[in-house]
Formats: C-alpha cells, sequence, structure tokens
C-alpha cells in the first residue's frame, strides 16, 4: 500500500474477530468482490443485498472474515491474489 501512497480508512487488528455480519456490512453497497482461497478465486457481481454464497465464501473455516480484506470504492478483495491486487491498484 505504501507503494501505492494509499492510506487506510481502518486497520483492525488480527485479535479482533471479525464474523458473517461485518462481513456482510463490508460487502453492502460494492459492485463486485473477489475471494480467493489459496490458489482458487471466485468472482461475484453484487447488485442490491449481499447474497450468501458471498459472504459464505467471504469466511474461512473458523467463520471469521479471511484475510487480508481491502475495499477500494466499490471493489472488494479478500484473501490475497498477486494479480488482482496489482489490477486493483493500478500497478
Amino acid at each position: 500500500m505504501d507503494a501505492h501512497r494509499l492510506v487506510p480508512d481502518d486497520v483492525i487488528p488480527a485479535s479482533r474477530k471479525l464474523g458473517r455480519e461485518d462481513a456482510r456490512s463490508l460487502a453492502e453497497g460494492c459492485s463486485q468482490a473477489f475471494v480467493s482461497k489459496g490458489k482458487k478465486s471466485a468472482v461475484f457481481a453484487i447488485s442490491g443485498a449481499p447474497d450468501e454464497a458471498l459472504i459464505d465464501a467471504m469466511l474461512g473455516p473458523t467463520g471469521n472474515l479471511r484475510a487480508p480484506a481491502l475495499r477500494i470504492g466499490k471493489t472488494l478483495l479478500i484473501g490475497f491474489d498477486e494479480a488482482r491486487y496489482e489490477e486493483a491498484l493500478g500497478a
């Protein structure tokens, strides 16, 4: 983020667990979401309220929001996929 001169609106420590309702709040107002789990990625188009398939994908096996989670405008990035981050950050 430093290389792109981005300043986060909010930084949440790993000790604070974010669950299903937090994931839903994060996705509200977004138009697309990219969720990465290991080497697999899924793309979700969002119109209106986020659906349960997206919320389920955003959560890890313990029910907590996957990290990292980044919202840029109306785009949501969950999990790490270097190519998606470069695309979203304009690298």
